[in-house]
Order: C-alpha cells, then structure tokens, then sequence
C-alpha cells in the first residue's frame, strides 16, 4: 500500500506549526511557508525526501517511506539565524545530500556561504561532505560545491562534485595548499573519499557533465585588472574519449538579453549540448554537436515568445523537453512515452493542468509528479509506470484546505500607446466583478515575469476582496528582445506607463471603484509602485513596497565591492533616466500615502533604500510607514512576518481608501 496524504501530512503539520485555514485567519494561512519547500525522490523509488518549514524561520529534512506508509522521520534541522537547508537529493536509496545556505556579514558586506553536508535516511552517519578550510586559508570559501553527476546512476554514494580550491598561507611549510579556482571531484558520499578528475582553474566557473559520470563542457570567465568579472563566458566542450578542450561558444552577458549559445546540458547518447541562445529576436532551444562538426539544430523557436526552460529527469538528467509560456506554461516533449503520461495524467487531473515530473527513481518507472493549478498550490504524487498507479504523497500548503480561492484569468489591455499588454486577473470569490477595491501589483525583476498559477500574494488579496491585476509589462522577460527593450530600468517609462495603464484599464472597464485603487509591488514590482505615482501622482490611492529598489544609483553602489558590479552598473546605464527614474529623487511627485516594508538582512535590495526612502518621504511631509523586520532577506521567509505584512497592507489600504 502506499502512504496516505494524511500519514505524511501530519508530520509536515508537526513541524511547520501551520495554522489550519478552515476557520482560521485568513493572513496566517497565506502568509505561512510553503509546507514542502523541496523534495526528491530515492533511486528505489520507495521513499522521498523532503524540506519543510519549522517553528519560527528554521528548516527542516523529513525522510517518508512512501510504501510502507507511516509518519516521517526528522533527519536533519537548521535553525541558526541566516541559515536554511535548500533542496535535498539521494546519493544512494539509504543516503541524500542536502546544501545549507548561510547569509553573514563579513567586514561590512553580505556574503552567501553554501555548503553541501550527507545524512543516511535514518538521520545517522551525517557529515560535511564540502571540504573543509584551513585555518591558514587566504581567502573565504563561499562556494560549497555543486554535484554536476551520479556518475551514471549507480546506486554507490560515488557523485561527481565542484570544489571551490582556495590557497593557503605557506610561510614554514610545504604541506599548504596552493591551488585556487574551481576543479571537480569524484566524491564518495559515504566514506568521503576523494579523486581529483578536474584540476582547479582560478577562471573556471561551471562544468557540465553528461549523465553517465564524464565533464564534457567547462564555462570560464575571466576578470578585469581590478578584480570585477568580465562580460563574457567562453564554454569548451570534450570530445568522447579525448581529454583536450575545444572552444564551444562565447556567452556575452546582458541581463535578459544575453547572446551566444549558452549550454545546460550533454546527452551521452546524441553526443551533444542542449542550450539556449537568441534566435531572430527570441529565446531559442538549440542542440549542439560534440563531435567537432558544430553541427547545430533549433529543437525550439517562436518568434512571438522565448523557451523557457529545459525539462530534465532521473538519475541521468535527461533532457526530455522544453517549456514555453504562453498565457500558460506548455510544454514541448521529446520523450514520446513521457509525453502519453503526461497527457493521461492531464486526464485524470483535469483540475490541476500545471504538470511537471519532478524526479524519478533510477530505473525511471516511478515518477515523482507535481500537479496544480491557479486555485490549488498543488499536491505531490508519485505515478508508477508499470501498475499505472498514482497516489498522492504531499500537498504543498495544507494551511489552505477548506479555503475557497478565485480563479485566474489571462487577459489583455491597451496602453497609451496602443500596444497590447498581457496580464492576469484575479477577482474576488463569489463573483463580484465590478465596483471593486482594486490592486495593480506589477511583478519582481525587472527580469521576469507572471504567469497562470497559484499565487498567494494575489490569492490573498482577492480573498479579502480585491480585483488583482499583474501585467506582464514591457520590460518582463518570456516575449522576445522587443518587448524586454533595455531593461525595466532603463526603459523604466515604458514598463512603469504599463503599469499605470493597467490601473487606467480597471478604472475605465468599471472592475475598479473610483478612488479605491491601489499599487502593490515586491522587490522591482516595489520600485514599480513608488515610481508609478512619480508619472501620475493622482492615479493610486495607496502604495505598498516591499523591499523596493528606490534609487538607481544605490543600486549601482551596493554592488561596488561584488565582482557583478559592471555588469549591475551597465543594467542601470548613465544619463537623466537614473535620476529621473529613482523614486528617491521624486518624492515631491508623490501623493498617495506609502507603506514601505523591508528586511534588514536583505542582500538583493539593500535595506538603506527603504530606510532613505521613508526619511524622505517623511521629511516632505509625505504620509508614510515603514515597517522592518529584522534577520529577515529579501523573502521574507518566516511566517510571522508574512502575516503581518499581509494584515498590515490589508489595512492600510483600505484605510487609504476610505480617506483615513
């Protein structure tokens, strides 16, 4: 028999302490972290392991024997500040290895530190697998290493491994390390045994291997005189059975528009790369040959939309598919077979039409299959081929059973200057459509965009009777370079102006009642809603910003001491469009009152933003709140401030708009 959603469900309830939605607050329950935040499936295909939220901000691995059934067992918990566990896989089908990421600040900056660290499934035998520092190291090691390969998909705890080599003081020995740069090892995952297969290269910054335990292809970048990455990756590929590298392509890196085929993965068996790389304005999948002839073949295009991602399964990582987003995800399969259970599952879940295989156990008869949908967070299964069972293993946000949320639906407006925008409109349940309080909340990059699904920003909002309306502005990535134009910042007229007409279309369609619209943004969607009232002061009543960018310059001085920091300058250009396009430097032009919400550990927005912009805005006599939470990154990943965040802008937009 197989375990029952409820077995495992309690274990999750256990751990996260999550607030049961029936009846409960309606805040607790969407703002509560996702129950499974990861999972992966063992090569027997008989358990799965999974990440879970615990009290408080600490993580969690739960191991649940999916056949026999029963509770799951704790292996392994984080709970330090700063730190949190982030996916988990199976070295053996009694082993996983597990990265522990770690934000500190070292010497003023705010540094990511990754480690990699194997438990056996009974919790016994853990071990830091990342290899250690020495106390007379010259440098920080932040890299824990990334396992590039199973070496093959055998069940031996063997994995081939990156390993970030940092060189150590030498001064009265011989012994110290000297090498520096990035190498791959064959690692023993068990008994932490060793072999060098890729020396270090200080200029290396990936390898590719190919499923069946050989590096194929080696990415490297160098840097400037000063210390700062370069714009380019130059990738070199291996030919079967020759150890020399032969030049593959050059990656020259502009966010959201880089050119030059960028490789993802080798396939053993076709002797070639899988890709992506701009093809006649637009993301496309390409396939490479490995054999020295360059041979190329275009496996995906579409000259209205980019590929999106590369589907990829089981032990070998092979290469599958391709997704693509239209007004909803799709997906191209290579696999025939895999495409006919896709399409039988479609079948027999015809609510949950978002599906992915998420993993798969060696032999690939058993797949792990997450299915959802726009009003389901969606619930995990495993799906066996040979008996065509499916079973439910684990839904993704229990907190939310028994709530009634509202269906998404892709829809198009006019900006000024006639160009159609895409976006996604949530309403309230219960079918009130017109006359409604009413949010634009314009998404997060600015390289990036909204798609159908399950949202729980959006979801909460219109649970608490909103009309929600995300555009996928100019300047969002999926719809080609035209569409991206120089990016949200530089072309922060067009994007925030679309924004703006999305409010201008709720208003003129009658979904919105006048004066009780309002803006809400995260991260670029923040800088978004501050700077959409800098070109029309009286179109929003209220502005929520979470962890907003709100001044281009500082943008650009946050990353002065990171080695990104001219490819971070260029996004943001020089000219009048910094000023000019910095809410910081506009706060005159703004009228409507301003909820500004910030953690103070945040290293992709630094919190000085939001603390310079609630000065201002207070010292103009603005009418402002500012809400930090400290220990808290970009995210926000702790229940209790997600539900406060979401009672806080509940509040405070309703009492803008009702002149309070």
């Amino acid at each position: 028999m197989w375990a029952k959603t409820a077995a495992l469900l309690a274990s999750v309830s256990a751990m996260a302490g999550a607030a049961q939605a029936a009846g409960g607050d309606a805040a607790a329950a969407f703002g509560a972290r996702e129950a499974v935040q990861d999972i992966s499936l063992s090569p027997d295909g008989k358990s799965v392991a999974y990440v879970v939220p615990t009290q408080g901000r600490g993580t969690a691995v739960l191991i649940a024997d999916i056949v026999k059934g029963g509770e799951s067992k704790l292996v392994m918990a984080v709970q330090e500040a700063g730190a949190r566990i982030t996916d988990c896989a199976w070295s053996t089908a009694q082993r996983i290895v597990c990265t522990v990421l770690v934000v500190s600040d070292v010497s003023g900056q705010r540094l990511r530190f990754s480690r990699m660290v194997a438990v056996n499934s009974d919790g016994t035998q853990q071990k830091m697998i990342t290899k250690r520092e020495n106390l007379n190291a010259l440098d920080l090691m932040q890299d824990g290493g990334t396992i590039i390969d199973w070496t093959g998909g055998k069940d031996d705890g063997w994995a081939l491994v990156t390993r970030r080599f940092v060189p150590e003081y030498s001064t009265g020995t011989h012994l110290a390390q000297t090498r520096k740069g990035l190498g791959v090892e064959r690692l023993n995952t068990l008994t932490l045994q060793r072999e060098n297969v890729e020396g270090p290269r200080e200029d290396a910054v990936e390898y590719i291997a190919d499923g069946a335990g050989h590096v194929r292809i080696m990415g490297t970048r160098g840097s400037s005189g000063s210390g700062y990455a370069r714009d380019t990756i130059n990738y070199f590929y291996r030919r079967k059975d020759d150890a020399t590298w032969n030049k593959l392509s050059q990656v020259h890196l502009v966010p959201g528009l880089s050119t030059g085929f960028d490789p993802y993965a080798v396939d053993p068996a076709s002797n070639a790369a899988y890709g992506f790389e701009r093809t006649n304005g637009t993301r496309a999948l390409v396939r490479v040959a490995l054999d020295g002839s360059d041979r190329r073949e275009v496996l995906f295009s579409r000259p209205d939309i980019d590929a999106a991602g590369l589907i990829q399964v089981g032990r070998q990582s092979r290469v599958v598919g391709v997704s693509y987003v239209t007004d909803r995800r799709q997906v191209t399969m290579f696999d025939p077979d895999l495409q006919k259970i896709l399409a039988s599952l479609g079948r027999a879940l015809p609510k949950s039409p978002i599906l992915s295989v998420v993993d798969a156990s060696a032999d690939e008869n058993r797949l792990l299959i997450f299915a959802g949908s726009d009003v389901d967070a969606g619930q995990y299964y495993v799906f066996d081929r040979k008996t065509r069972e499916l079973n439910s293993v684990l839904p993704v946000r229990p907190q939310l059973d028994g709530m009634t949320l509202s269906p998404v639906t892709a829809i198009t407006y006019k900006a000024a200057d006639g160009t159609t925008i895409p976006g996604y409109l949530t309403l309230p349940p219960g079918g009130a459509a017109k006359n409604l309080p009413a949010i634009v909340m314009p998404h997060g990059g600015p390289g990036a965009r909204d798609e159908w699904g399950f949202d729980w920003l959006a979801q909460y909002y219109a649970h608490q009777g909103y009309a929600v309306l995300q555009p996928n502005f100019r300047g969002s990535t999926g719809y080609g370079d035209a569409w991206f134009q120089k990016n949200g910042f530089q072309s922060w007229r067009t994007a925030v102006g679309d924004v703006n007409d999305a409010g201008r279309y709720l208003l003129s369609s009658g979904i919105a009642a006048p004066g009780k619209l309002g803006v809400v943004g995260w991260s670029y969607g923040g800088y978004a809603a501050l700077q959409s009232s800098v070109l029309d002061p009286d179109l929003f009543k209220a502005i929520v910003a979470i962890a907003p960018v709100t001044d281009l310059n500082m943008v650009r001085e946050e990353a002065r001491f990171y080695s990104n920091f001219p490819q971070v300058s260029a996004m943001i250009g020089n000219g009048a469009h910094v000023r000019e396009g910095s809410p910081l430097q506009n706060v005159a032009s703004i009228k409507a009152p301003v909820l500004l919400i910030h953690g103070d550990k945040d290293d992709n927005v630094g919190v000085a933003e939001s603390r310079a912009m609630a000065g201002k805005l207070r010292g103009a006599g603005k009418k402002v709140e500012y809400v930090e939470y400290a220990g808290l990154d970009h995210q926000l990943d702790d229940a209790a401030a997600r539900t406060e965040l979401l009672n806080k802008s509940d509040a405070f937009l309703k009492a803008a708009f009702a002149g309070k």
